[in-house]
This record gives structure tokens, C-alpha cells and sequence, in this order.
């Protein structure tokens, strides 16, 4: 278990980041995916402030069932600068954060796997938020359907009324698109009621 999972849902404050990543595939009998991009999206104030992507050269080959989530190809991400040497400014964006993660007990157990397999240091972070998760309880009152993580992004943009990022361009995902699509859900969540 990673105690940062551990946030109280009640106490999301007015500034957080919200991260998400896009990855090989699924872990499996070799351990965690690499993750191939990272998404951070800045709030302050309740209000997207910024947004960025880290896209990383994976040492795992792309499943095909991952390329044809996030659209980056095995050739693409040859090319892309190497985990390690991103980190230091991914890390300057998690230092001293909540961090909001829509699917935290996918993402966040990678990030902690690729920081340690490179031999870096965390930031001191003030936990890490599942919106997944705050949303079950709420998702099962109202006989939404989800599943045991809690409902999709997808699924709480729509029934949230929140404007749908992803349909303004090719419709798949991308780590800086999504971590800016939670970013809206989260507020609408918080200006609901949900959490």
C-alpha cells in the first residue's frame, strides 16, 4: 500500500496538481508498463492554470492494445527523451502537492516504480487524491454504472456536463489532454456536491 493514497476526500484544497499517464500496457508477469507520456495539469485557486506533457522513451516495447489507446508508436517514442532526464522538472511540479490522479492505483504505483528503477527521489508530496474512487459512493447512490475502481472519466464527463476535450481533436487519449479533462471533473465533482 502507498500511504500517499491515503488522502481524505474532504480536504481537497483550492490548489493541486492533477496527473496522469499514458503507458506500454498493463502490468504483467514483467512488472509495471513504462510509462511513455505524463501529463501534470496545474490548479490554482479552483481555476487550470497550465498545463504540460513529458512524453518518455519507454524501455518496454508498446502493446498494440496501448498504441491504439494513446496513438504513440514504438517509433515515435524511440525518440523521445529518457525518463531520467525529465524528472527533475516533473519533480519540481509534485514537490509539496496533492496530487489528483483520476485512476491513482494504476498511475501512481508506476510513477513510484520508475523513480525507484532509476535510482531518483521523490518530492515530499501532501498525498494523492483517486477522483475514481471519491466518486463510488456518489456513482452508486445515483445507480450510475462503474466498476469496482469507480466510474470513468469518460463516463463522469458525460454525465457531469463537462466539456469533452478529447472529442475537439482525434478523440484518443493523451496524458496532457486527460490530466486537464480530470482537472474539469474534479471541480465539477467539488461544485456538486460529490466531493
Amino acid at each position: 500500500m502507498y500511504k500517499e493514497l491515503l488522502w481524505i476526500f474532504t480536504q481537497l484544497p483550492d490548489d493541486y496538481i492533477v496527473l496522469d499517464t499514458e503507458t506500454t500496457g498493463l502490468p504483467d508477469e514483467n512488472g509495471p508498463p513504462d510509462i511513455v507520456a505524463l501529463g501534470i495539469t496545474v490548479v490554482k485557486n479552483r481555476k487550470i492554470a497550465e498545463s504540460v506533457e513529458f512524453k518518455t522513451r519507454p524501455q518496454k516495447q508498446i502493446s498494440e492494445e496501448a498504441q491504439s489507446i494513446h496513438g504513440i508508436t514504438n517509433e515515435q517514442a524511440a525518440g523521445f527523451d529518457a525518463f531520467d532526464s525529465q524528472w527533475n522538472q516533473i519533480a519540481e511540479y509534485l514537490k509539496d502537492q496533492l496530487i489528483v490522479i483520476h485512476n491513482a492505483s494504476f498511475d501512481w504505483p508506476i510513477l513510484v516504480d520508475h523513480v525507484g528503477r532509476y535510482g531518483l527521489s521523490m518530492p515530499p508530496v501532501q498525498g494523492v487524491f483517486c477522483s475514481q474512487k471519491a466518486a463510488i459512493a456518489w456513482a452508486q447512490a445515483v445507480d450510475l454504472s462503474c466498476s469496482h475502481r469507480g466510474p470513468s472519466l469518460d463516463t463522469l464527463t458525460k454525465v457531469l456536463g463537462v466539456e469533452n476535450l478529447r472529442a475537439k481533436t482525434t478523440g484518443i487519449h493523451g496524458a496532457g489532454i486527460d490530466s486537464r479533462q480530470a482537472a474539469q471533473v474534479t471541480e465539477a465533482m467539488r461544485q456538486y456536491g460529490i466531493i
